[in-house]
């Protein structure tokens, strides 16, 4: 394995088109980037082989939902209150930081600063003398504040209906739950993911795709019975990977530990079997598309970062340090148990309901304490306020039926109280037949970044070595998310070879292959070429050919060749892309 640089990545990701950052004619814009070619190849077969695993084969509904939401979604679900992040103002130069990040790069070792208070990030600033990374002012005693993330903009003409473009991609299948389960029949559990940009207005982008505005979310929220609905461990029980608990955090000794989900599970070190089930499935995903899982690990929030509705929460980490230096982890991804928050929000702000009718296996009967008020007596004796008095005993017969016991019952009204005779409410207790209840289901949300998860995969794939005396440069990247799958070249473009290259080239085309046509330069360097983007395989089409029918086909690791049929190509590539064939067994 080789290292690579960040400035080296982003150097060769720029030269052969996997990204750059957008608008550079411009002077460029912070926290943009478009993906060249190249990465955009590769990003959507990240997104195929996520599509794969989380939807497909989980067997859940895929949905694609707007950008652009009304301003009431993200009043219920807290983003207008509550999607902040630290900002603290250079004095000298007016740039704006991340107050956290200041904390975190200096030498604090204080590695999550997230979760401290503004007022304790003030005091470290102080204590530690931190400056400003653009022109090394000191900032203390400069006011931290808070910062919300989300772009606003308006629905329409003229500005009476706010929008903003969502700093997330679940709240679209949250406010749609009565549809979708009305499409899986009320029947829980279910899943709905989605695959789609999200967009957050970042107060200091850095690290190229790490901490960018805009960005692709791939969002699996499923819906459950917290009661009766358990997920099959075996199918992952078996997984490794690395734990690094809240517990072990907090030690100075304290590192993360290898074992299955399985032992995790069994160890109480993932408490939720939903979490540990989709840390096994994320584990194997990681894998599949090229992460190193010795540079990558599982992280459990600590109780200083865990949302307030949140009972556990993991996070997918991968290392993408620089050589020679210490680890630098970033998150890939989010595990979080929502309970009922998303839907009770929604429930609580909108006009439907967010819940799930549970059919009994057997129908019981149940006492319910009713009111049938007399508004002869109600309308005389309170006035306008008759109609709300009748609605606040409905709610207090539900909520506590003893309070009917005597011979008044009082309630409370916009802040004043109603007493009312109890033979005047009509309060009965009568019993019912059930055949089943409205439950709201909670929420498992396993959320991805496909843009982390695209940058790390090329850092962790990344080699050097030397090959017939001369270095060489490639990406180790899995065949199912390399951009290409083959390149085709002609030993020379002359005699019939361009031409039978070419058709073998459409040939694979057509049988569905991302492939490249090459015939400038030398073999070696057209070999030299496909090796840097990651291209697993090339064929080349020479004399023998035209003779024979045979093509040079190349594995990009090991640089071996062999000859092959080229009526076989086609089904031999798919064998070796599939994993049903080594190169070696050819």
């Amino acid at each position: 394995m080789t290292s690579v640089s960040a400035e080296a990545l982003v150097e060769l990701a720029k030269r052969r088109g996997f990204f750059l950052q957008s608008a550079d004619a411009y002077g460029g814009v912070s926290g943009f980037y478009t993906f060249g070619p190249q990465g955009a190849a590769m990003k959507r077969n990240v997104e195929e082989t996520w599509r794969d695993r989380f939807a497909i084969q989980e067997g859940h509904m895929e949905i694609d939902a707007p950008t652009v939401l009304p301003e009431p979604v993200f009043e219920a679900s807290g983003h207008l209150d509550g999607f902040d992040d630290m900002l603290v103002e250079c004095p000298e130069c007016g740039q704006s930081h991340r107050a956290d990040h200041i904390v975190e790069d200096g030498e604090t070792g204080i590695e999550e600063a997230e979760s401290l208070a503004p007022e304790r990030i003030e005091e470290v600033v102080a204590e530690y003398e931190l400056a400003c990374p653009t022109c090394g002012t000191g900032l203390a005693g400069q006011a931290i504040e808070q910062f919300n993330l989300m772009f606003e903009t308006n629905i329409g003409p003229g500005s009476s209906s706010p929008g903003y473009l969502r700093p997330e991609t679940a709240q679209g299948i949250f406010i749609e739950f009565p549809q979708f389960a009305e499409y899986a029949r009320n029947q829980l559990p279910f899943g709905v993911t989605q695959i789609g940009r999200a967009y957050r207005n970042e107060i200091s982008p850095r690290k190229s795709l790490l901490r960018v505005r805009e960005f692709t979310q791939a969002e699996l929220e499923l819906f459950v019975d917290p009661e009766e609905d358990e997920p099959d461990l075996s199918a992952v029980a078996d997984v490794t990977a690395q734990f690094y608990p809240a517990e072990a955090q907090d030690r100075a000794d304290g590192e993360p530990v290898e074992m299955t989900i399985g032992e995790a599970v069994e160890d109480g070190i993932v408490a939720d079997p939903w979490i540990a089930y989709y840390l096994g499935v994320a584990a194997e995903w990681y894998a599949a598309i090229g992460l190193d899982m010795d540079r990558f690990r599982f992280r459990q929030h600590r109780p200083g970062e865990l949302a307030h509705y949140s009972e556990d929460c993991w996070d997918a980490e991968g290392d993408v340090s620089d050589p020679d230096e210490d680890p630098d982890w970033i998150e890939l991804g989010g595990f979080a148990y929502r309970a009922d928050y998303d839907l009770s929000k929604h429930d609580a702000h909108s006009e439907a309901e967010f819940t799930i009718f549970k059919q009994y296996d057997d129908p019981v009967t149940v006492e319910q304490p009713t009111v049938d008020p007399e508004m002869g007596y109600l309308g005389p004796e309170f006035g306008g306020a008759a109609g709300d008095v009748a609605d606040a005993l409905e709610a207090l017969a539900e909520d506590d039926p003893d309070a009917f016991a005597g011979e008044d019952v009082t309630v409370e009204v916009d802040g004043e109280a109603y007493t009312v005779p109890v033979e005047q409410t009509g309060f009965a207790i009568e019993e019912v037949t059930e055949s089943g209840e409205h439950i709201m289901p909670h929420v498992v949300e396993p959320s991805l970044g496909i843009d982390r998860a695209l940058y790390t995969a090329l850092d962790h794939s990344y080699r050097e070595d030397e090959v017939d005396g001369e270095e060489r440069t490639y990406l180790e990247l899995p065949p199912a998310v390399a951009p290409t799958t083959v390149g085709v070249f002609p030993l020379m473009d002359k005699d019939g070879l361009g031409e039978r290259a070419r058709e073998i080239a459409a040939e694979l085309r057509a049988d569905g292959l991302a492939v490249a046509y090459d015939d400038s330069g030398a073999i070696g360097r057209r070999y030299r070429r496909q090796d840097e983007v990651g291209t697993p395989y090339c064929v080349t089409v020479d004399y023998d050919t035209l003779e024979d029918g045979t093509v040079t086909i190349r594995d990009r690791d090991s640089t071996d060749q062999t000859r092959v049929a080229a009526d076989d190509l086609a089904s031999t590539i798919e064998a070796l892309v599939e994993g049903d064939s080594t190169f070696q067994n050819l």
